[in-house]
């Protein structure tokens, strides 16, 4: 007798047998008992999920002997030919292999006729997002209109590629991707009734692999069967699998927290005796960063065996150094496959774990040195032009820096007009309106009537809805009532925005003359005939 896989043997012969589907099966029942059915349904997720079962089980529904019911008998004639695949009314279609509008013109030329035996013909196509447009053209009419003994029932893995017309006819359902719990307990039912040997590692490992598709499970736990001989254990789905020892991740987070880049290369080496998946590898690193993420973050769960055993590495790791290894790993993930040796971009990540640091514990502020970059240039001449001397810096500048002197001022006291820069920098204001502000020279502010002036080459900024919103955020500034005002002319002082281009001019003049004057860059031109391009030289803003 011919052996049958599990994936067949154990799917679904009821609606209750269902795992993890209570969305659909709760909907599909409650229809069915008050016979309020629909022509056309679409089951739409992802492989080895159940969605060409439940289709199957709703065939079933429809054509049990004992009436449309809300769980089909199972032990009819019509229910034993579904089980069986030879119900002349179910007819299924795989779309993948038969896409021609030619082939669905044939299918549905056979619509219009009634049931052989059952009460309904009901059209499984499966896949059905691989039909062609003439298709999906040719099926449109049939499913906006079918005669009443006819249901379609459509299966895809990837509904986006339907056009409208079809997603608008049919009712959708979709399945919902397994967790690995639930596999688990599924391949635990199944271990009993076979009775296979079996330990709760072994099951996990096959659960976790399964990506979410019961399927895929059963076919890893037959294929687990016959690599075990019979047994499923945690040692030999491991090896099956071809999975990473946990203690090689232990080991190399014990390396990244004494920041010993001997010790974690050596690590690397005696993981790759075992010619291991390295995307793998960084998959159980990511699992682990994000237990001890947890753990910090959280706390609990020290019941469970795999957070017991990052547990160590709480204290060891600062939360930062556990989120910026997180992104670092999730990167060389990303970028394992353009390297030649998955070794190589293994090590890479993991070195880069070691060169980059959170900024609170190098004592650097993001954001507040000036860079300089260019094609050649020395480290220590764009360090030097990144610290310009505080004496040159613009007054502007130092006006941004410092807190707007309006809201110190006590009795809500008029600002002086030398404090215009500091006003526009703390308003809340973006885009033109933001820009017709910068361009403005505060004359004065007397009693809350604000008159500003504004040259003749920026006249066409001053819109009456620009003043609006500069008069609203000024006054939300203030708190009180303000009045805008804004005249033609020619200001006596810079403006903000030509106080931010005179600074900017003076540090990239700082900057270009710090890389021209650098030896080292001199040094470099000599050697190699090399010529300074200034226009590739740039500055971040302090």
């Amino acid at each position: 007798m011919s052996y049958t896989v599990l994936a067949r043997k154990w799917r679904p012969r009821r609606f209750e047998d269902l795992v993890g589907q209570p969305h659909v099966v709760q909907a599909l029942a409650n229809s069915l008992a008050d016979n309020r059915l629909h022509h056309a349904y679409l089951f739409t997720g992802t492989r080895g999920i159940g969605k060409t079962t439940v289709a199957r089980l709703l065939a079933k529904a429809l054509n049990c002997e004992k009436g449309i019911v809300a769980e089909p008998c199972g032990v009819c004639a019509a229910c034993t030919a579904i089980d069986e695949g030879r119900f002349v009314d179910l007819i299924e279609v795989d779309a993948a292999s038969r896409t021609k509008v030619d082939d669905t013109r044939e299918m549905l030329d056979n619509v219009q006729y009634t049931p052989t035996h059952g009460r309904f013909k009901v059209y499984l196509i499966d896949e059905v997002h691989m039909l062609s447009n003439h298709s999906f053209n040719a099926l449109l009419k049939t499913l906006e209109e079918p005669p009443p003994h006819v249901k379609f029932l459509l299966a895809t893995t990837d509904p986006q590629k339907l056009p409208v017309t079809v997603l608008s006819r049919c009712l959708q359902f979709n399945l919902k991707r397994f967790t690995v719990a639930q596999i688990q307990a599924q391949l635990e039912k199944i271990c009993r009734a076979e009775s296979i040997a079996f330990d709760a590692a072994g099951l996990k490992a096959i659960a976790r692999a399964a990506g979410g598709s019961m399927r895929d499970g059963l076919s890893l736990l037959d294929q687990s069967i016959a690599f075990g001989g019979g047994k499923v254990e945690g040692p030999l789905v491991a090896a099956m699998l071809g999975s990473i020892d946990r203690g090689h991740v232990l080991r190399l987070l014990a390396a990244l927290a004494k920041q010993d880049g001997a010790a974690l290369l050596a690590e690397v080496e005696k993981l790759d005796e075992s010619a291991p998946d390295y995307g793998a590898a960084l998959d159980e690193m990511l699992e682990a960063l994000q237990r001890i993420a947890v753990l910090q973050l959280v706390g609990g769960r020290s019941d469970d065996e795999e957070f017991a055993a990052v547990a160590p590495f709480v204290e060891q790791f600062s939360q930062e150094d556990a989120q910026l290894y997180y992104q670092i790993a999730l990167h060389g993930r990303r970028d394992l496959p353009l390297c030649r040796e998955p070794r190589m971009g293994f090590e890479m990540t993991l070195l880069r774990m070691l060169a980059f640091r959170p900024a609170a514990e190098t004592g650097v502020v993001p954001g507040r040195p000036v860079r300089v970059v260019t094609a050649g240039a020395a480290p220590e001449a764009a360090s030097r032009a990144a610290q310009p001397n505080a004496a040159s810096r613009p007054q502007s500048a130092a006006a941004a820096d410092r807190p707007p002197e309006t809201s110190a001022r006590p009795n809500g006291a008029a600002a002086a007009p030398a404090d215009w820069a500091a006003i526009v920098q703390s308003l809340d204001l973006r885009g033109p309106a933001r820009q017709l502000a910068d361009s403005c020279d505060l004359k004065s502010n007397a009693g809350g009537a604000w008159q500003l002036v504004l040259p003749a080459d920026k006249e066409h900024l001053n819109t009456q809805q620009l003043r609006t919103r500069l008069e609203g955020a000024l006054r939300e500034q203030h708190g009180r009532d303000v009045k805008l005002s804004i005249a033609v002319g020619q200001p006596s002082r810079a403006t903000p925005a030509e106080e931010r281009r005179a600074n900017e001019s003076t540090r990239m003049r700082e900057a270009r003359e710090a890389i021209e004057n650098d030896a080292n860059v001199k040094a470099i031109q000599a050697a190699f005939d090399a010529t300074l391009e200034p226009d590739s030289i740039r500055t971040s803003k302090i």
